[in-house]
């Protein structure tokens, strides 16, 4: 099958039905579509095209219309092809309530499809690309969540993503995402939950007599104006003295801000391999709980222009939101899609 980066984009689509998910089959994206839109008034999903295993012959993209993230139908678009070419076609300007990604991160990863040892000046020119595109695409209060690592032995690549986006965009949160946390109990004192040492969490051990184990990543939360306003309680946590509940006025329930230090595992594997067949994700959790800091009954339409393993598409399928994703790698294109449907029809 024939396909271009410019002129034609492989899309999967699923459509969930409230809880239900119905699978629509794949097919090559004419580009000129104002997608992103809400009511586009194209005709509805086909929900018996075969999703079988055989190279289907090509069908025009077929967007949804999209109208709420709650009891209503919506759809999560698949697209194979470079997110720059294809926001441009394919989403219309001011339409992304909230973007998670996680792009390549300079750092030498062996990706499938993507070059990550290019120079680093040509690598922040291409990040430049993409977040003008990313910033067209979302709405005037739309959120950026973006996410990237780096190693002991070149850790200024955040600083330096994070400085060309200046001028772009406006940095209104640093979130730090620790994957593995270690608590000594004679640190906490007194504090009943924790009984003894704790160590929680996964990590890649580093071994080396300069550094030390990398246990975090930065999410950089990046908006238009720098004033947009968040439901921080949706990823909230309770009170430990429950005393602060009635003793603070801005306490009305017990719940508080979570900040900005968030813990959150990887799941348990056996097989990388098999089981995440990707060198750079971040788990389902991580952008589900993005999602619910901008604010779910805000969050119409979500983009991933790094798609990956698809694990922004599971958040939105666990929240109702309607996705869209995109991604160069076939591989990892089929493993997403794969996902997503797996968890659409549990």
């Amino acid at each position: 099958m024939k396909r271009t980066m410019l002129d034609n984009f492989l899309r999967r689509s699923i459509g969930i039905l409230g809880t239900a998910g119905v699978i629509s089959g794949p097919g090559d994206c004419e580009p000129n579509l104002g997608f992103g839109q809400l009511n586009l008034g194209f005709d509805e999903l086909d929900p018996g095209v075969s999703t079988g295993e055989s190279k289907p012959e090509r069908a025009k993209c077929n967007p949804q219309s999209v109208e709420s993230n709650s009891g209503s139908d919506v759809v999560l678009d698949f697209f194979l092809g470079d997110c720059i070419p294809g926001i441009k076609k394919l989403v219309k300007p001011g339409t992304v309530d909230v973007v998670v990604t996680s792009p390549p991160y300079n750092l030498g990863i062996e990706y499938g499809a993507y070059d990550d040892t290019v120079s680093r000046d040509e690598y922040l020119a291409w990040t430049i690309k993409w977040a003008e595109a990313v910033k067209d695409a979302m709405s005037d209060e739309g959120s950026l969540f973006l996410n990237i690592g780096s190693k002991p032995t070149d850790p200024w690549v955040p600083f330096e993503v994070a400085e060309v986006l200046r001028p772009i965009f406006e940095l209104q949160n640093v979130i730090h995402w620790v994957k593995s946390i270690a608590v000594a109990k004679e640190d906490v004192g007194d504090y009943g939950a924790i009984v003894s040492d704790v160590a929680i969490g996964h990590y890649k051990p580093i071994n080396s007599r300069r550094f030390v184990n990398d246990c975090h990543e930065y999410i950089f939360h990046f908006t238009k104006s720098g004033n947009v306003s968040l439901d921080r309680l949706a990823v909230g946590v309770p009170y430990q003295d429950k005393s602060n509940v009635k003793r603070w006025k801005a306490a009305k329930e017990d719940l508080r801000c979570r900040g900005n230090t968030w813990f959150i595992p990887y799941e348990t594997i056996q097989s990388r391999i098999k089981e995440r067949p990707h060198p750079a994700t971040f788990p389902p959790r991580l952008p589900e709980m993005c999602i619910q800091l901008h604010g779910l009954d805000k969050a119409k339409l979500v983009l991933d222009p790094f798609m990956g393993l698809g694990n922004t598409a599971i958040a939105c399928l666990r929240q109702g939101v309607a996705f869209m994703g995109f991604e160069i790698d076939e591989v990892y294109f089929d493993e997403a899609y794969r996902r997503a449907k797996s968890e659409a029809n549990t």
